[in-house]
């Protein structure tokens, strides 16, 4: 969301909250359903697969929570599932997978442009990540309901350990719809207000609701095995929403929906870099091309959402 400075906040000011104040509605597993998720190879192996790219630690960080899934629902299907759009004949796209250890966590998809998201919705993508020249599939992705975004490199990334999978979410036109953005184009004043007149109503979905919804179905099976300090998923919403009636609403919509995350950071317009650079998270979620800049400075691996805010 475009920053902005709130009142109800000092400069500079992080209030962290959780998210899942008040009763939440909890979620029924589907037993048999994985969490698929589809990205164009050159984000896990770059050309001829020389090196590695942006999004390898977040797809270890898959596997391992794979791997605990697995060791405590052994008959359980409902696993995280890579889908690798790229070569499926290329010997040296399968031989980085191997050197990798992910054959049982990937499949390589062979699929046209044309094809592209008829294909996402037949395996029921939950989340399609490409390059920025994939944009446009991207944006028709998001037309159509799937959770899509252009991932982007830091020159740095950040180590981030595999066994937590951490990702954070910005709010606006993410998680929530873009609507209170469009009021806060009226100017700062005309924003607070509405927030405060519809505190008490939850915003419109956002494209990314979903995805965040099929986490916490497998983080609510981990804690249902008592994985709680220590769950291998966790989920953040950073945002530049203040800590007023703004950022209630936030959470009072996450809330009406059924959904929690672990922390909710409110920034009041600062910059969300330092934020990132507390939470390593293996992925973070934004419509502002500054706050993905910001991220990407800290060597966070930072996704854009190109959602149309006219």
């Amino acid at each position: 969301m475009s920053s902005y400075s709130n009142p109800s906040t000092s400069p500079g000011q992080d209030l962290k909250k959780k998210a899942s104040s008040g009763k939440t509605k909890r979620m029924k597993s589907d037993t048999g359903s994985p969490v698929t998720i589809a990205m164009v190879s050159e984000l896990l192996f770059r050309k001829e697969q020389q090196s590695t790219g942006p999004a390898l630690l977040f797809v270890k960080a898959l596997k391992a929570v794979n791997a605990k899934l697995e060791e405590l629902y052994p008959k359980s299907k409902e696993l995280f599932k890579v889908l690798l759009i790229g070569d499926s004949s290329s010997d040296s796209l399968n031989k980085a997978i191997r050197d990798h250890e992910l054959e049982e966590l990937i499949t390589v998809l062979d699929v046209s442009d044309e094809d592209l998201i008829s294909e996402l919705q037949r395996t029921n993508t939950h989340l399609y990540l490409s390059t920025e020249p994939g944009l446009n599939k991207v944006q028709e992705a998001l037309s159509q309901g799937i959770a899509a975004a252009i991932m982007k490199s830091p020159e740095n990334i950040e180590q981030t350990e595999e066994g937590q999978l951490r990702v954070v979410f910005d709010g606006d036109a993410v998680l929530f719809s873009n609507e209170s953005e469009k009021v806060f184009k009226r100017g700062l004043k005309a924003y607070l207000n509405n927030e405060q007149e519809n505190v008490e109503i939850p915003m419109e979905e956002g494209p990314f609701k979903s995805f965040l919804e099929v986490l916490e179905r497998l983080k609510m099976k981990l804690q249902e095995k008592g994985l709680y300090r220590n769950c291998p998923i966790r989920t953040y919403l950073v945002t530049s929403r203040g800590a007023g009636s703004d950022g209630y609403r936030a959470l009072n919509s996450l809330r009406m929906w059924g959904l929690e995350v672990d922390e909710a950071v409110f920034l009041g317009g600062t910059k969300k870099g330092p934020t990132l650079e507390k939470i390593h998270p293996h992925i973070f979620f934004d419509d502002q091309q500054s706050h993905i800049n910001a991220a990407l400075e800290v060597g966070t691996v930072a996704c854009l959402v190109p959602i149309n805010s006219d």
